[in-house]
């Protein structure tokens, strides 16, 4: 196993420690600490809240078998928003005010995190999110007086990765945007249509949907009788599989864009391999043995996990167990202070880069900027006989090299 720095010395400061203390010392159980984590472990978003849990719960275990912080564990109480945002405010109400849990972890979609913000921004309780992209999430507060950190590409970010791939290297122009009528859709249809408008295009179609559709097929008929010649759609993993069998049906091979959802699982499972062959997505992380770090905590949870095969959402298992070793070195850097401001300060000026799954993390985080990734972190994946690839051979060769914020 292989951990930074500060792990490994905290390590070996709890054996040293142990040498010097008597039997009953010993036999006490150093208090944990306990962080909060927040996600859809139930319902249609189950898949990548599922990861977000599993991905947090390996860097635990990891980081307890040598010695947790200074001896003592790090423990994890979990609650399920149901992908629901008064589910999700509930459980950030019962992890704050009521558990008082050192810091937390969470929120996979956008609408119910930002229906839970305030509570974290009022409490000055720091909220670490290794899923939801909203671009909202990191901005409705100014970072400046903001307790919320990002681990996950915003979704400006994701629109204009998009964007330039259709409209400056493929030279489309007949763009139609489709997106579910939720916060998520919402903020990914505002992101698209300030990048389109900035290269002077309109969109030919705007087509919303409600989550739970069942069938695309009309709004993708309109999408292709208004000329459409490319198609971004922002929405959750079963509706993507809906849009992808939708356009099958149709017959229609126009290229298909979308964020990370497309890549889950249960999107394969949903929709199948033939419905998904050659559609594209944005990726922060994407399976292959070119790193070793990367090869070696996909075998670790798959280990811990073999019945989650293919994993539901690597990004979001990578992004989370991520996250819980910056907040590892944000702790050590705060010698053991929890309390929001003293967190957040140590995030915004961390001193030490951290070698993680998904990239290195070397200054990640500034006063004014809470997240953690850049344009340049993300990958165009492609679903291509049931896997997903890089698209570009190029990308495939530079696949074993991280990818920092700012090189």
């Amino acid at each position: 196993m292989s951990l930074a720095d500060p792990v490994r010395r905290a390590a070996l400061a709890v054996l040293a420690a142990a040498t010097l203390l008597p039997a009953a010392a010993l036999a006490q159980t150093p208090a944990p600490i306990r962080i909060g984590l927040i996600a859809p472990l139930s319902g249609g978003s189950a898949d990548f809240g599922t990861s977000v849990r599993n991905g947090a719960a390996l860097a635990l275990a990891e980081i307890n078998a040598v010695g947790g912080y200074l001896g003592r564990p790090l423990e994890l109480v979990v609650r399920d928003d149901k992908a629901n945002p008064d589910a999700g405010r509930a459980a950030a109400e019962d992890l704050v005010l009521k558990e008082k849990v050192a810091y937390t972890i969470g929120f996979c979609n956008t609408g119910v995190a930002l229906r839970a913000l305030d509570v974290f921004e009022s409490a000055k309780h720091l909220l670490m999110v290794p899923c939801s992209q909203g671009t909202a999430v990191t901005t409705k507060t100014p970072p400046a007086q903001s307790h919320v950190f990002r681990i996950a590409p915003a979704d400006h970010m994701n629109a204009r990765f998009l964007v330039r791939e259709v409209v400056e290297r493929r030279r489309l122009r007949q763009v139609a945007l489709l997106a579910d009528r939720t916060g998520y859709g919402d903020g990914g249809i505002k992101d698209l249509t300030a990048e389109l408008a900035r290269r002077d295009i309109t969109p030919v179609y705007v087509g919303r949907f409600d989550l739970g559709v069942r069938d695309l097929t009309d709004v993708l008929r309109a999408a292709r009788e208004a000329g459409a010649d490319a198609v971004i759609n922002y929405t959750v993993g079963p509706e993507q599989a809906v849009a992808v069998k939708s356009r099958a049906a149709l017959g229609w091979n126009v290229p298909y864009f979308a964020p990370w959802p497309l890549s889950f699982s249960s999107v394969l499972k949903d929709a199948g391999a033939a419905a998904l062959e050659g559609t594209l997505m944005a990726q922060s992380i994407i399976q292959d043995g070119a790193n070793e770090r990367r090869a070696s905590f996909i075998a670790r949870y798959t280990r811990m996990h073999p019945s989650e095969r293919p994993i539901g959402s690597l990004m979001a298992a990578a992004q989370s167990y991520d996250a819980v070793h910056l907040m590892l070195r944000a702790l050590f850097q705060t010698r053991g202070n929890t309390q929001g401001p003293a967190l957040k300060a140590a995030l915004e000026n961390l001193q030490e880069p951290y070698r993680g799954v998904v990239t290195t993390f070397e200054r990640p985080f500034t006063p004014d900027d809470h997240d953690a990734f850049s344009d340049r972190m993300i990958w165009l994946g492609e679903w291509r006989n049931g896997r997903i690839v890089y698209h570009y051979p190029e990308d495939t060769k530079l696949s074993s090299v991280f990818r920092r914020k700012a090189e």
